[in-house]
């Protein structure tokens, strides 16, 4: 059943449907390609199907997983951001675990001619710094230097009803930003994955290489609520809204409330004075060691924003600018991951020259219409 809810930033009028069918889903799709092959599964804790995880669905219909690959936080879901992702053996299944948030990043070649395909399934939040993202370029490379087909499983983007921040300047390319595209992007990674090998941004990369099963029910004007958190510090539907505003926090000394139980929904610092809210930072399995640990911030609590405040904000840059001014460090309110995140040198120069969020918003923006005109041809969902 669709429902009217809202509109975008372009105006047009916002849904839910309650009958999306992700790709995993459509297990008739995707098991005649997969059936009496060996099969490599990249995913984490939001891989289900039908309720069940992916690597239980598969393993009961006699599919031959032979290697699970994991990305940050790991196949469970339960390691601290930035953490090292072990190798090891999944417990409940007994299958080999492959981390690719270590070491490597990319399933080794060797690795790959052992296998017949590999399924790629989960849950992204539709931001260029999202590493899952990453984790899918090096996938498309290794699947490339091999010839081993990948099948991406899609799954609709919570993000994906606008399009918004600067484009990636390449020279600030790292593993939170592997192509010249927009902080928020507004793709499924099935999309994002035919528009890297088509603007030749994969090394090598060969459409027939790749299949996308589509998710069902699901367009860019689609807002669709994740069943299960996509990643330890994104816990609801108000953290994963507000994460393309907040994540440059990560490059400075403010809290976002990692290690507490509003991550991403708050942000603060001790020595900050405006804002009425408070909280302390405590190391905790999914924050080992949070910024500000163990010391009282104070700062402003967004959890009370309403869904319709939270839909039509899109990327804004008031937060930063504001706790920049606040403390007064000058430019040791930023450190070298700052560039990374945004993308760009300008953003941080235009703050300490004074400008406004609008501003400096404004600059990006014939940037992001010529990327939404450029990303036409790859789309699977209508926008």
């Amino acid at each position: 059943m669709l429902c009217a809810l809202n509109v975008n930033a372009y105006g047009q009028p916002l849904h839910y449907n309650d009958e999306i069918k992700c790709g995993a889903d459509r297990t008739e799709a995707y098991l005649p390609l997969i059936e009496g092959k060996r099969i490599g599964l990249l995913t984490n804790r939001s891989g289900m199907c039908g309720g069940v995880h992916l690597v239980d669905t598969l393993t009961r219909l006699g599919i031959d997983i032979r290697y699970i690959f994991a990305p940050e936080h790991g196949f469970r879901g339960d390691i601290s951001a930035g953490e090292k992702v072990p190798d090891g053996r999944d417990p409940l299944s007994g299958i080999p675990v492959v981390s690719l948030y270590g070491a490597a990043k990319a399933p080794a070649d060797s690795l790959m001619r052992r296998l017949d395909a590999v399924i790629f399934d989960l849950q992204d939040v539709g931001t260029r710094y999202y590493t899952y993202l990453s984790t899918l370029h090096y996938l498309l490379e290794a699947s490339a230097r091999t010839a081993t087909p990948v099948i991406i499983l899609d799954r609709p983007n919570p993000n994906g009803h606008y399009v918004d921040g600067p484009v990636l300047d390449m020279k600030h390319r790292s593993f939170v930003g592997v192509y010249p595209i927009p902080v928020v992007h507004g793709m499924t990674l099935g999309e994002l994955a035919l528009m890297a090998i088509g603007e030749g941004w994969v090394k090598g990369g060969d459409p027939a290489l790749v299949t996308v099963i589509k998710a069902h029910g699901y367009d860019h004007r689609t807002l669709y609520g994740l069943p299960v958190p996509p990643s330890p510090n994104l816990p609801d539907m108000t953290s994963v809204y507000l994460y393309p505003s907040l994540c440059y926090f990560e490059s400075t000394p403010v809290s976002v409330g990692r290690g507490t139980d509003e991550p991403f929904k708050v942000y603060g610092h001790p020595a900050m004075k405006h804002g009425d809210h408070t909280f302390t930072p405590h190391s905790m399995p999914s924050a080992v060691n949070p910024p500000c640990k163990d010391r009282l911030c104070r700062g402003v609590s967004l959890s009370g924003l309403s869904q319709e405040e939270l839909l039509h904000k899109g990327i804004s840059l008031e937060y930063v600018i504001r706790a920049y001014r606040d403390l007064g460090m000058g430019d040791k309110f930023f450190n070298n991951a700052f560039e990374r995140l945004i993308g760009v040198d300008y953003v941080r120069r235009m703050i300490k020259e004074g400008a406004s969020a609008e501003t400096i918003e404004a600059c990006w923006r014939d940037d992001v219409e010529r990327f939404r005109r450029q990303r036409r041809p790859y789309l699977l969902y209508e926008e």
